[in-house]
């Protein structure tokens, strides 16, 4: 696949937006999602991220990098942060940034991990844990667009209580499979031991490599190494697969 050309000059998205909170929802008991309200936006691409900075009072700043989940065409830009206990940033991102509060952020970044409603070929959305969030943004870029390319989805995560967009992906969409692995705790009834992601889960939920799907993985560093492997092991070609990793 060629590489997307990025929303925006290069100064444009270098330079810091004030963004003030227009809404924020409770995704799980350590996840919050940001709705952003952007004074010249220049756009995004499905799958890129911001920088979020904050400043103190004495002059002490630091930024950290975050996915944007919203669709591509929004009004708003929509960051899903997990809390990290101990974080400098998300912290005072999901328990204190209320409505109405204000953020530094810039971007958007990235050109290599991104979906375009224009590309043909079938899509593997792979998520580890908090990883979902990007892959949340071509999914729904994918709806708003009417695109009718086939998405699976295969969202890995500790337990049932750790879902992000839960309703959003009960819900479903025409076109968008959805499956789940639970590597700690499983719901009630649930067929799959709780285990780590294997082969055998991608062979199963994901797409034959003679199709030459476009496979995007996302979540923490061992994850998503593991999941790339896993996919060229299957057959899948390594210039198909897309990784974007934090952790």
């Amino acid at each position: 696949m060629a590489r997307a050309a990025i929303p925006g000059r290069l100064g444009e998205r270098l330079r810091w937006r004030t963004a003030q909170v227009a809404d924020r929802r409770t995704e799980s008991a350590t996840a919050t999602t940001l709705v952003l309200s952007v004074p010249d936006w220049p756009g995004h691409l499905a799958g890129q991220h911001v920088d979020v900075r904050l400043t103190a009072e004495d002059g002490y700043s630091t930024q950290r990098s975050y996915s944007i989940a919203s669709v591509s065409n929004g009004e708003h830009v929509e960051l899903t942060v997990q809390c990290v206990t101990g974080g400098e940033v998300s912290p005072y991102l999901v328990d204190n940034l209320l409505v109405g509060g204000l953020v530094e952020i810039r971007g958007p970044v990235g050109g290599w991990f991104v979906w375009q409603p224009e590309q043909p070929e079938p899509v593997l959305l792979v998520a580890g844990g908090s990883g979902i969030v990007p892959l949340m943004s071509m999914v729904r870029t994918r709806e708003s667009t009417g695109s009718r390319v086939p998405f699976r989805l295969l969202y890995s995560l500790r337990d049932p209580a750790d879902l992000l967009y839960a309703a959003e992906l009960r819900k479903g969409a025409p076109g968008l499979d959805t499956s789940y692995i639970y590597t700690r705790v499983t719901p009630d009834g649930w067929r799959r031991p709780a285990g780590r992601l294997a082969p055998e889960d991608l062979a199963r939920n994901g797409w034959p490599p003679e199709l030459e799907p476009a496979c995007y993985v996302c979540g923490p560093t061992g994850f998503v190494e593991k999941a790339a492997d896993y996919l060229v092991l299957l057959g899948h070609s390594p210039d198909r697969v897309r990784t974007e990793r934090f952790g």
